[in-house]
This record gives structure tokens, C-alpha cells and sequence, in this order.
């Protein structure tokens, strides 16, 4: 991989216990960027299997929706999650922010991660 001497930008945004993680990205007024952005839920489910918890993750980029999922909750009285992971282009002179929204039913949020990396040519 050529990289022309940068290094990749990395920018994260982790919160514990919270239902929403922002991750602003400052535009470049040199260059077009390219991001591998991960968004990753953790929940504490319940140990009452009767409790029928969910867990959901919702991801805006600029405000505009950009994918949303929610699941049954399972492993009763451990951890369970989501992820997403998409590609996204930056054109030069253009920040970014990305949020992600979880929404839960008796599980309860442990984690929620937005980290996007840049992917050099």
C-alpha cells in the first residue's frame, strides 16, 4: 500500500452507558478522504429470559439516516451487540458528522462506539 508518507487519520468517539456517540470529522481543504467507519452497540441483557429485551442501533451521517436495526436480545445475563460498517467518501473542503443512537427494552447500553479510519490508496 502506498501511502506518500501520511498517516492515517483516525478519529473515535467512545461512550459508556450513553445512547448516543457523536463523531465530527473536520473537513480538509487539501484533499478527497476516504473512511472505514465501525459502529459498534454492547448491552448488558437482562437475566430474565421473560423480560423480552431488545437492543437498536441507528446511524445518521450529516444528519441524514444511514442505517438502522433492532434485534431480539439474547445470552440472558451476559452481553450482547451490534455492529456496522460502511465506506464512506469525504470530498475535499467537506467535514462530516456521524451519530449513533441506541434504543434499548430491558437490556441496558454498556457501550457505544463510532471510530472511523482513513483508508489510504
Amino acid at each position: 500500500m502506498k501511502t506518500d508518507g501520511l498517516v492515517p487519520e483516525h478519529w473515535l468517539c467512545e461512550r459508556s452507558g450513553e445512547s448516543v456517540a457523536v463523531l465530527n470529522i473536520p473537513a480538509s481543504l487539501s484533499r478527497d478522504r476516504v473512511f472505514d467507519v465501525d459502529v459498534s452497540l454492547q448491552v448488558k441483557v437482562p437475566e430474565d429470559e421473560m423480560a423480552q429485551a431488545w437492543h437498536g442501533l441507528s446511524l445518521e451521517v450529516d444528519g441524514k439516516s444511514q442505517w438502522t436495526r433492532r434485534i431480539t436480545s439474547n445470552c440472558p445475563g451476559q452481553t450482547d451487540g451490534l455492529d456496522y460498517h460502511c465506506k464512506i467518501v469525504l470530498k475535499c473542503g467537506r467535514g462530516m458528522r456521524i451519530r449513533a443512537m441506541a434504543s434499548v427494552q430491558a437490556s441496558v447500553v454498556a457501550r457505544l462506539v463510532v471510530e472511523a479510519t482513513q483508508a489510504l490508496a
